[in-house]
């Protein structure tokens, strides 16, 4: 089987998703920012204060294609892995692309809870934070609504929430 990957912005959900699917489908799941981390042992935070955002999207981009060359594998791409080093289209390419879109309010919620683990958002106020979520979503707008897949990330929050959101995907990855 081809990899699945699974898109979307920081905080959207990709994560818990991936797992689910991954656990459901009896697939590998892979957390390409763990993987990163795991394979340079050090912290996405470390890489980006060593390196710049330019160095590590150049990182993301090559680990990738390492993980994308892989089969039987659910991929949890970071939040701009796929507005980058045409990391879209290898996407696109190599497997199906599941956009996890998630309402502005949600990642809100969920990103005040985890802010400080996020080097581009650490220290900002909830203000900020939403105008930096605004810019942000309309720039990578048009590299995620290129998946071959969307569908809703707000209902990630319990076991039941999760299911449901996997009811709703399973179909919808047969059918492509």
């Amino acid at each position: 089987m081809k990899p699945i990957f699974i898109i979307g912005y920081m905080a959207s959900g990709k994560t818990t998703l991936g797992r689910a699917l991954a656990r459901h489908l009896n697939l590998q799941f892979i957390d390409l920012d763990f993987y990163i981390e795991q394979r340079y042992r050090k912290k996405i935070p470390e890489i980006f204060a060593e390196k710049g955002e330019a160095g590590f999207r150049r990182m993301e981009g090559a680990m990738l294609r390492e993980v994308g060359e892989f089969e039987d594998v659910v991929i949890s791409c970071g939040g701009g892995t796929p507005c980058f080093n045409d990391n879209m289209d290898y996407i696109k390419s190599r497997g199906l692309s599941v956009w996890l879109d998630t309402s502005r309010s949600r990642i809100i919620e969920r990103l005040m809870i985890a802010a400080v683990r996020r080097p581009l958002l650490e220290g900002k106020s909830r203000e900020e934070l939403n105008d930096h979520i605004n810019r942000h979503l309309a720039e990578r707008y048009p590299y995620y609504s290129c998946a071959d897949i969307t569908i809703p990330g707000d209902r990630l929050e319990s076991k039941a929430q999760i299911a449901s959101t996997l009811s709703t995907l399973l179909p919808l990855l047969e059918n492509k």
